[in-house]
C-alpha cells in the first residue's frame, strides 16, 4: 500500500504565523480587572476632575502661544471619548471574567449543598436505625426493675421456706444440710 502524500491526520499541525501579536488571556484578563477597578474609584473620579479643570483652566488663562486648545475644547472631547472608548470594553471583559467565577464558585456551593443533604439524610436514616434499635436494649432503669423484682421474689421465697420450716430449727441448720 501506498503512502499518501499530504498532511497526515494523526500528527498535530505547526501553528500558523500571524500578523497578530499574540499575548496570554489569563495576564490580560488580570490588567483589565485591575484597571476596571481603578476606574470605579472615587480616586479615578478625582484624579480625573483634576485633570479636566486643569486642562480646561490651562486652555483659558494660558497666554495665547501656550494654550493647545481653544475654546470647544476639541482635543478634551477626543481625549476622553478615546478614555470611554477603551474603558467599557475592559470594565466589560471584567465582568465577564466576575460571572465565570461566580458561576464556577456557585457550582461547588451547589455541589456541596448537594453533599450536605446527602451526609444529613444518612445521618437522619442512622438516627431512626438507633432509636429502633435501642428499643430492644435493656436500659439501666429496666435492669433496675428487673433487679427489684427479683429482690422481692427472693425475700418471698426466704419467707415461705422459713414459714415451712420446724418452728425448732434455725436458718443455720437449713444451711448446714
Amino acid at each position: 500500500m501506498a503512502e499518501r502524500e499530504g498532511p497526515r491526520l494523526d500528527v498535530p499541525r505547526t501553528p500558523r504565523r500571524t500578523l497578530l501579536p499574540t499575548y496570554d488571556p489569563e495576564v490580560f484578563g488580570q490588567f483589565s480587572e485591575r484597571i476596571a477597578r481603578f476606574i470605579g474609584t472615587g480616586r479615578f473620579l478625582l484624579w480625573m476632575t483634576v485633570v479636566i479643570i486643569v486642562w480646561i483652566a490651562w486652555n483659558i488663562v494660558a497666554p495665547v502661544g501656550w494654550k493647545f486648545d481653544e475654546y470647544p475644547f476639541i482635543f478634551l472631547t477626543l481625549a476622553l471619548s478615546l478614555q470611554a472608548s477603551y474603558a467599557a470594553p475592559l470594565i466589560l471583559l471584567a465582568q465577564n471574567r466576575q460571572d465565570d467565577r461566580d458561576r464556577v464558585n456557585l457550582e461547588q456551593d451547589r455541589k456541596r449543598n448537594d453533599r450536605s443533604i446527602a451526609d444529613t439524610e444518612f445521618l437522619t436514616r442512622e438516627i431512626a436505625a438507633l432509636r429502633m434499635g435501642l428499643g430492644e436494649v435493656a436500659t439501666r432503669d429496666w435492669i433496675r426493675s428487673e433487679l427489684a423484682e427479683l429482690v422481692r421474689e427472693l425475700e418471698q421465697n426466704d419467707r415461705e421456706a422459713a414459714g415451712a420450716r420446724e418452728p425448732g430449727q434455725s436458718r443455720e441448720s437449713d444451711q448446714n444440710r
